[in-house]
C-alpha cells in the first residue's frame, strides 16, 4: 500500500459498499412505515417499534463484531455481514405480518451493525495517516449522499410502483454493495496486526468499547437524535396526512443540497473559531426547520423547511462527530467513533418509538411543533455538557498536535 495514495481500488470499493448499504438503510427506513401502515394494517406506534427494535440490534451487536474481528479477523467477520445483510434484504419479499417483519429488522439490524463496523475498520486502515482527515471525509460524503438519495427512490418506488418493485430495488442496491465488497483486498499488514492484536488480547473489557472523553458531546447528538428520528422516520406520513405523497420524496434532496451547500464554509469556521460560532446557530436552524414543518400547508413551506433542518442537523452531526474523534488520543479514536455512533443510533431507536406512539396521540403536526421548542432546549445541554468548555478542550488538541509535529 502506498504510503501517500488514498484513491487506491480498495478504498474506492469500500467507499462504494458503505453507500450502497447505508443507501438501502435510508431507502427502507422511510418506506417500511409505510409498508407497515399501507399494506400490513399497522399503526405509527408499531412503526416506530420496528425502528426502535433495528437500532437495538445494530448497537448491541457493534461491540461483539469488534471481539470478532480480533478473534476470526476482518476479513472473515466482513464476509459474514456481507451475506447476512444480503440474506435479510431477500427476505422482505416473504414477510406478511409485523411478527415476520419485526424479526427480519432484528436480522437486518444485526448485518447494519456488522456492516458498518467493519467497512469502518477496513477504510481506517486502508487510509494514509497523513491523509485520514481527508479520506475519511470523502468516507463520510459517501454516507450523506445515500442520505438523500435513499429516502427520494424509497418514496419514489412504493408510491409509484408499490411494495413489490420497492423490495426489488431494495435487494438490488444490496447486491450492488456486495459485490464491491467482495472485490476488497484486505492488505496484508493489516492481516498482521490484526493476527498480532489476537494474541494479545483476551476477553471483554468494557472500558475498551467505550471512549469516555467522547461521551459528553455524544450525549449532546443523542438528545437532538430524538428529535431528528421524527423526521427520517416519519416524515413522509406526516407528508401523506398533508397530501404532499408527491412532494415528500424530494424533502431529503433539498435537506442534502443544503447540507453540501452549507459543509465548506462550515468547516472552515469550525477549524478558525471553534464548536460554539458552528453549534449555536445550527441549533437555531434546527429549532426553526421544525417549526416551519409544523406549520407547513403547501409544498413550499415543507420543502423550506427542509432547508433549515438540513442546514441544522446536517451541521451539528459532522461537528460533533469531529469533536468526539479529536478529543480521543490517537489510539482511542476507534472507541471514540463507535461511542458516537452507538449513542446517535440509540437516540434515533428510542426517539422512534416515542414519535411513533405521541404521533398517533396529538399528531404529527403538534408533534413537530412542540419538537421546535424541544430542539431549542439544546442549547442549554449542548452548553453545559460541551460549549462551555470547547475552547479549553480545542487548545488542548492544537497542543497536542503541535506537540506531535515537533
Amino acid at each position: 500500500m502506498m504510503v501517500n495514495r488514498l484513491w487506491s481500488k480498495d478504498y474506492i470499493f469500500v467507499c462504494l459498499t458503505t453507500f450502497f448499504m447505508f443507501l438501502n438503510y435510508y431507502y427502507l427506513l422511510v418506506t417500511i412505515p409505510i409498508y407497515l401502515i399501507q399494506d400490513l394494517q399497522g399503526n405509527t406506534a408499531q412503526a416506530g417499534l420496528l425502528v426502535l427494535v433495528f437500532y437495538i440490534a445494530a448497537i448491541a451487536i457493534r461491540p461483539i463484531a469488534g471481539k470478532w474481528i480480533e478473534s476470526f479477523g476482518i476479513k472473515k467477520v466482513f464476509l459474514a455481514s456481507l451475506i447476512l445483510y444480503l440474506g435479510a434484504a431477500l427476505m422482505y419479499f416473504f414477510t406478511t405480518s409485523l411478527i415476520s417483519l419485526m424479526i427480519l429488522r432484528v436480522i437486518h439490524g444485526v448485518g447494519f451493525g456488522m456492516v458498518t463496523t467493519t467497512a469502518g475498520t477496513i477504510v481506517a486502515n486502508l487510509i494514509p495517516q497523513n491523509r485520514r482527515g481527508e479520506g475519511m471525509g470523502y468516507y463520510g460524503l459517501m454516507m450523506n449522499m445515500s442520505m438523500a438519495l435513499g429516502p427520494f427512490l424509497g418514496l419514489l418506488a412504493i408510491n409509484k410502483w408499490g411494495a413489490t418493485i420497492m423490495f426489488v430495488v431494495s435487494f438490488g442496491s444490496v447486491i450492488i454493495g456486495t459485490v464491491t465488497g467482495l472485490l476488497i483486498s484486505i492488505p496484508k499488514d493489516v492481516r498482521k496486526v490484526q493476527a498480532e492484536t489476537r494474541l494479545k488480547k483476551k476477553g471483554l473489557n468494557i472500558n475498551e468499547l467505550i471512549e469516555m472523553s467522547a461521551l459528553r458531546v455524544s450525549l449532546v447528538c443523542f438528545f437532538f437524535a430524538l428529535v431528528y428520528s421524527s423526521i427520517v422516520s416519519f416524515v413522509s406520513v406526516y407528508a401523506e396526512e398533508l397530501g404532499l405523497t408527491e412532494v415528500a420524496s424530494y424533502f431529503f434532496i433539498v435537506y442534502v443540497i443544503a447540507l453540501i451547500i452549507s459543509r465548506p464554509f462550515t468547516g472552515k469556521w469550525f477549524d478558525q473559531y471553534g464548536a460554539n460560532v458552528i453549534i449555536i446557530p445550527s441549533i437555531i436552524s434546527f429549532a426553526i426547520g421544525m417549526f416551519l414543518l409544523s406549520q407547513a400547508n403547501g409544498a413550499f413551506m415543507f420543502l423550506l423547511s427542509a432547508a433549515f433542518i438540513g442546514l441544522g442537523w446536517g451541521t451539528i452531526f459532522p461537528t460533533v462527530q469531529t469533536i468526539a474523534i479529536a478529543i480521543a488520543l490517537p489510539n482511542r479514536r476507534g472507541a471514540a467513533t463507535a461511542t458516537f455512533y452507538s449513542t446517535m443510533d440509540l437516540g434515533i431507536g428510542i426517539g422512534s418509538l416515542i414519535v411513533g406512539i405521541l404521533g398517533a396521540k396529538i399528531g404529527y403536526s403538534s408533534l413537530y411543533f412542540y419538537s421546535s421548542f424541544f430542539a431549542l432546549a439544546g442549547l442549554i445541554v449542548y452548553y453545559y455538557l460541551h460549549g462551555r468548555v470547547s475552547r479549553s478542550i480545542r487548545e488542548r488538541v492544537r497542543a497536542f498536535e503541535l506537540k506531535k509535529a515537533e
